[in-house]
């Protein structure tokens, strides 16, 4: 390290100058419930992952973050990008483990900049991709400092590593493969078999665990998302996914937080995605022959992925966060030709002047891709022009209208978004808020019943069917509906609040101080309910 300080100097700057035009972006998607509207981020119970009692390295992180600097994007984000910066030095360590320079060198400098990792790192809730790998990579290093000098520190520190690394992603849990198929391919089992049943009896615990969680992932898939429970089709998935990641590494354009075109697509357009998958496959069969550390690297990238390439419908098909890990394995490669082609032409220049210019073009991308991220509103947009199909974007599209007021451009978004997904309980939700807001009760209350029907949890379209019979002066119906948001939501203070206002109408004084009473018991500052219940 002290012979090449001024290489990890450049590689930080790398970091910091394509990601420093992030640091002001706002909370933005997920961030907003996780963080900014979440009134339990000071709470023990946000730290610890339920049903398990185990501490969350990821919230125990945001949670310490919001005591000390409160609701600024900026010390929620860093993190990512420190954690980033790390892995980008210890890639340039590891790499040199396998290749001459300049190969370390490049694969660092690609995974740096390149504008395929942003989720993982502009994203504040994309934060567990970047900060998990940061530890799986240190624990493969250690790994493989235990494989040359046998110290026992070094497996134990590596072992730590893995867990760390498992409870900020869990998609990390395919770690001790990589380990295994790299004692395969170079030899080593014999002397680290008895090392990997320590990691592979930790991660069938690990999976055990995540077994435990799968009847909670499909129903909170199903419920927040929309997503029926089924099975996907291997042949159809894999090559769909791994062509996809490699359209975006090779031809870096087309970023989306919503991969909803890749399920589109004609026969022909299929046929060269299967094609293109089995050249890959070739590459692999022939690279075992002909190069084991290609082949490592290359299957490192597919195992990567196999945590979110099951025929189980839990988790998207194409996410760029999803390849955070495994996109290293690309990156070698294309460290590899770019130091081929200077043998080639028996001048390293040119490799450098290649290497220069695709990190100046990579580095530029993801400057301009970071400020898609700078708030709801761009994000949204800049989905748009990529996402047409994505019926989730359609409605934060309406979401976006109506806080412009363009009500007939919101109501056209959310109608987009109900056919394109008949099930989107909170598309039927907002474009019945919209009705509302134009005093267009009728369709605002059918609307509120469409969301109802495909998702009874929403209290907030319970809520405001009251609200819709309050302003009709049909007080019993109102006192019905939010009876039934209670029902769902009982903690909801501003709910018990609204109950009491409307048995007021009624002129139930006494319900009516129940429910103020009520109120205050579960937030007590709430000043609203204060104030009526000293009225009464």
């Amino acid at each position: 390290m002290k012979f090449n300080w001024k290489i990890f100097v450049f590689l930080a700057f790398l970091v910091f100058i394509v990601y420093f035009n992030s640091l002001g972006n706002d909370f933005v998607s997920d961030d907003i419930a996780a963080i900014k509207n979440n009134p339990n981020i000071d709470n023990v119970s946000y730290i610890f992952q339920q049903p398990f009692f185990n501490i969350n390295p990821r919230s125990l992180t945001i949670s310490l973050t919001n005591k000390v600097f409160g609701l600024n994007p900026v010390f929620y984000r860093l993190p990512n990008i420190l954690f980033h910066l790390g892995s980008v030095w210890i890639i340039y360590i590891l790499i040199g483990l396998f290749f001459k320079s300049p190969v370390p060198f490049f694969t660092a400098s690609l995974f740096a900049v390149h504008p395929i990792l942003i989720e993982g790192v502009t994203w504040i809730s994309g934060g567990p991709y970047s900060n998990g790998t940061f530890f799986a990579l240190l624990a493969f290093l250690l790994y493989l400092l235990f494989n040359q000098n046998r110290e026992k520190k070094f497996y134990l520190f590596s072992l730590l590593s893995f867990i760390i690394a498992f409870f900020f992603c869990e998609k990390l849990i395919v770690l001790p493969i990589i380990f295994l198929v790299y004692d395969l391919c170079f030899g080593k089992i014999k002397n680290n078999w008895q090392q990997l049943i320590s990691f592979f009896i930790l991660g069938s615990l690990f999976a055990l665990k995540l077994m435990g969680l799968l009847g909670e992932r499909i129903v909170s898939l199903a419920t927040n998302y929309y997503q029926q429970p089924g099975f996907e089709n291997p042949l159809v998935q894999i090559p769909v996914a791994i062509t996809s990641y490699l359209k975006l590494i090779f031809i870096p354009f087309g970023f989306t937080l919503y991969h909803s075109e890749e399920m589109i697509f004609s026969t022909t357009t299929f046929i060269i995605r299967f094609i293109i998958s089995l050249v890959f496959l070739f590459i692999l069969v022939l690279s075992f022959k002909k190069e084991r550390k290609i082949f490592f690297w290359l299957l490192f990238f597919f195992i990567s992925l196999l945590p979110v390439l099951t025929p189980f419908k839990i988790s998207w098909i194409v996410a760029e966060r999803y390849v955070y890990f495994g996109s290293l394995g690309i990156f070698v490669l294309i460290a590899v030709v770019i130091q081929k082609i200077g043998d080639l032409s028996k001048n390293q220049k040119v490799s450098y002047l290649i290497f220069c210019v695709i990190i100046f073009v990579l580095g530029i991308l993801t400057i301009t891709r970071n400020a898609d991220w700078k708030n709801q509103d761009t994000l949204w947009l800049a989905a748009a022009k990529t996402s047409p199909s994505s019926a989730q974007n359609h409605n934060n599209l309406g979401d976006y209208y109506g806080r412009q007021r363009n009500f007939q451009k919101a109501i056209e978004e959310f109608t987009i978004a109900t056919k394109l997904m008949p099930n989107y309980g909170d598309a039927y939700h907002n474009l019945a808020s919209v009705y509302y807001q134009t005093k267009e009760y009728n369709k605002a209350l059918e609307n509120y019943q469409k969301a109802i029907a495909t998702n009874p949890n929403l209290w907030q379209s319970y809520q405001n069917i009251a609200s819709v019979y309050f302003d009709l002066k049909q007080y019993p119906l109102a006192l019905d509906n939010i009876k039934k948001a209670i029902l769902i939501n009982p903690q909801n203070s501003s709910l018990h609040t609204i109950l009491g206002i409307t048995y007021l109408q009624t002129n139930q004084k006494s319900e009516a101080k129940i429910e103020f009473q009520k109120a205050i018991s579960l937030d007590p500052q709430n000043q609203r309910a204060k104030q009526l219940l000293l009225s009464l």
